[in-house]
């Protein structure tokens, strides 16, 4: 049975090929997973124009990634974290932080899993790494983690409980005027 592949199939062929398969196979694995349709020739035609326009929006994309790499290219990011015993981080800088840092001071969306990071960081210091946008396109990033100030941690935890003061008030009073409202009711 003659069969168009939707996906590409390790071992079998790559999206968009004509492969000539098992009935057994077509029928039972291939086409109710959607990973093939039966070759027909309308469906030949419909393949080859929807692979044509993905390899357009690839080379759009690439393009835009390419951008990307320049603008984050030699970069240097700078993290605070607090100080635990010795030398060592209270805790550790993950591909997580190094990801929002990054989105954050180039205007882009970049996810942690293109972040190239063997072992989150547990110590200060200047650290390289790459971010892998693509294939081929590995930007390389330094990241700098610095010793947070005790005085910052004081403020911030001051700003914190004032915080939850201010949303317990407004919890109390949205609670009031709501039983007031039952009550009109």
């Amino acid at each position: 049975m003659k069969v168009v592949l939707l996906e590409t199939i390790p071992g079998r062929g790559k999206a968009g090929e004509i492969k000539e398969v098992s009935k057994g196979y077509a029928k039972n694995f291939l086409l109710p997973r959607g990973l093939a349709l039966v070759a027909t020739p309308t469906v030949i035609k419909q393949v080859e124009s929807r692979l044509e326009r993905e390899k357009l929006e690839e080379s759009m994309d690439h393009e835009k990634l390419v951008e990307l790499a320049q603008q984050i290219e030699g970069r240097e990011i700078r993290l605070k974290a607090r100080m635990g015993t010795g030398e060592r981080l209270f805790g550790s800088i993950t591909a997580a932080d190094v990801a929002e840092e990054l989105s954050r001071v180039t205007g882009s969306v970049i996810d942690k899993k293109k972040i190239d990071l063997e072992k989150p960081f547990r110590q200060i210091g200047s650290y390289e790494i790459a971010v892998k946008l693509a294939g081929d396109i590995k930007p390389k990033i330094t990241v700098v983690i610095e010793e947070e100030k005790e005085k910052e941690e004081e403020e911030g935890e001051g700003k914190e409980i004032e915080k939850k003061a201010e949303k317990k008030a407004e919890k109390k009073t949205e609670k009031k005027e709501d039983k007031e409202k039952e009550e009109k009711e």
